[in-house]
C-alpha cells in the first residue's frame, strides 16, 4: 500500500502564449489553466551568480492528483505553479504510483536577489 500523500497547498497552473509584438519578435504571457491542490518537498538548493544578480535554485518535487494524458489539468513541462508570489517552474512530469492516481512534477523556484 502507498503512502498517503497530503495535498495542502493550493496552486494555480499556469501555461506560457506567445504573441506577436508587432517588431519581429514575441511577447510572452501566462495564462491560468486551473487550480490544483499539492505536495511540495525541497531539496537541496544551490546558489550562483549570473549578470550582476545572485540565483538561489532549489529543485522541488511537487505531487498532484493525476490527470489523464492531453488534459488540461495535466502539467506539462515548461508550465508554471503560482502560489502568492511564488512561482515554480515545471520541468518533468510523471506518474507516482502505478494506478496514475497522482503526478510527481519536478520543478525550480527561482529567486532573485
Amino acid at each position: 500500500m502507498s503512502a498517503m500523500v497530503h495535498l495542502n497547498r493550493k496552486l494555480i497552473l499556469e501555461d506560457a502564449q506567445r504573441a506577436s509584438d508587432g517588431a519581429g519578435g514575441y511577447v510572452e504571457t501566462w495564462t491560468q489553466l486551473g487550480t490544483l491542490w499539492a505536495s511540495i518537498q525541497a531539496g537541496t538548493g544551490s546558489e550562483k551568480s549570473e549578470d550582476f544578480v545572485t540565483v538561489s535554485r532549489v529543485p522541488l518535487k511537487i505531487i498532484v492528483r493525476g490527470a489523464p494524458v492531453g488534459s488540461p489539468r495535466r502539467p506539462k513541462p515548461d508550465q508554471r505553479f503560482i502560489e502568492g508570489g511564488r512561482v515554480f517552474r515545471i520541468l518533468s512530469v510523471t506518474e507516482k504510483d502505478a494506478g496514475g492516481r497522482y503526478l510527481t512534477c519536478q520543478a525550480r523556484e527561482e529567486v532573485a536577489s
